[in-house]
């Protein structure tokens, strides 16, 4: 059975999308179709790492009774007037890049950075998805247990049910004094990218730009250095992904957690602004962090194109990268299933088993295959929740 959930409210249809997925021998693939859905799909060894993120919420919106526009980034429906996407804020029209970088495919042609968040409406889509969760784990007949320790995880892996993770990318739903983070922690919140690809409060996102340097613009304010020092006494992981590069420094001076970017890859293989350099990846081996090797062809491909027939090798080349770079600990899975487009030969969570057999081929031994696709997260969750080896 699928586990799906179709919500309806002001004018608008609001689907399921993107609930944050950690489990060894299962995950979630986004359904096929406008809106999704969520789909349990068998992955064998494992984990399913997606996003429960506010600035990607998977919406479709009807305007005046006509859709005419899908936002190139989070995919959902417009109005042909819109100049911005409804749902996360992506602009619709065309801005200039900066010089000497063009725009990645994986944003939209001629897309710069979308517009800022406000508080109200992020905590508005904050509570919506956060209880979105909940209600799947409700209803799930236990089969989804949401996971609040390494613990929890193992008890799910042993049980053979799914392990969500509350996690939110783009901190806008936090106030300057910090008290949603007290209350969205006691909910279970365990996870926390600052920003996504746009400016807020906290520091500034990088946009989708190939070829570019991660360095593209100021790091962390001083409300973001506050909630970096706010996670690290809550035991809240910081996930650097879409920090630009002064930001990710920022968090390296002030953090005593692990260094952990979810869905990042190496920009040394494709150089484009949301992938790391080699001497940040040094930076994250130097405290036992990791990095989880991200799908998104876009971020695999020397060229940056948007083109889902991206051979499988490439996800295995910079895996081999990270390895050599961060250590055999400090390489997982980021896959990106529900904000991007991803090499046909994975297609979706149920593919993974392709990726698997694609790093047997490269010569991965079993030990490290199972390293990347499981207990390396396990480690590094344990080293940040609970400040223990995994």
């Amino acid at each position: 059975k699928d586990v799906q959930y179709t919500k309806l409210a002001g004018g608008f249809q609001q689907y399921a999308a993107g609930a944050a997925m950690i489990g060894a021998g299962q995950g979630l693939a986004q359904g096929p179709g406008q809106g999704g859905g969520v789909n349990p799909a068998f992955l064998g060894v494992g984990l399913g790492v997606g996003g429960l993120v506010a600035g990607q919420l998977g919406q479709t919106l009807a305007a005046g009774g006509q859709i005419q526009v899908r936002c190139p980034n989070c995919h959902a429906l417009n109005a042909e007037s819109a100049k911005f996407c409804n749902s996360c804020g992506q602009a619709l029209s065309p801005a200039p890049a900066p010089a000497g970088a063009t725009p990645s495919q994986n944003a939209g042609e001629g897309t710069r950075m979308p517009r800022p968040v406000e508080l109200e409406p992020a905590q508005r889509a904050v509570s919506t998805m956060g209880s979105l969760l909940l209600r799947i784990e409700r209803e799930s007949e236990g089969r989804v247990r949401i996971c609040r320790t390494v613990g929890d995880i193992r008890q799910a892996m042993d049980a053979g049910v799914l392990a969500p993770v509350l996690h939110i990318e783009g901190a806008e739903a936090i106030d300057p004094d910090l008290e949603a983070l007290d209350v969205l922690h006691a909910a279970g919140l365990r996870s926390l990218g600052p920003v996504w690809s746009r400016p807020n409060a906290f520091g500034h996102g990088v946009p989708f730009l190939c070829p570019s340097s991660p360095d593209t613009g100021p790091g962390l304010t001083d409300l973001g250095k506050a909630l970096v020092r706010a996670c690290n006494r809550l035991r809240i992981l910081i996930d650097l992904s879409h920090l630009n590069e002064r930001g990710f420094w920022d968090v390296a001076a002030i953090s005593d957690a692990p260094l952990v970017a979810t869905h990042s890859n190496a920009h040394a293989l494709s150089p484009h602004s949301r992938n790391l350099t080699d001497k940040q990846l040094a930076a994250i081996r130097a405290t036992g962090g990791m990095v989880g090797v991200n799908f998104a062809v876009s971020f695999l491909r020397p060229d940056g194109r948007h083109d889902t027939d991206t051979p499988l090798g490439l996800v295995v080349d910079h895996l081999a990268h990270m390895v050599a770079h961060v250590g055999e600990e400090g390489v997982g899975l980021g896959s990106d299933f529900d904000g991007a487009r991803i090499p046909a030969g994975i297609g979706n969570a149920a593919g993974l088993q392709n990726l698997v057999e694609a790093m047997r081929s490269r010569g991965f031994g079993e030990p490290l295959i199972e390293k990347i696709c499981f207990r390396n997260w396990l480690r590094v969750l344990a080293q940040t929740w609970e400040k223990t080896p995994g």
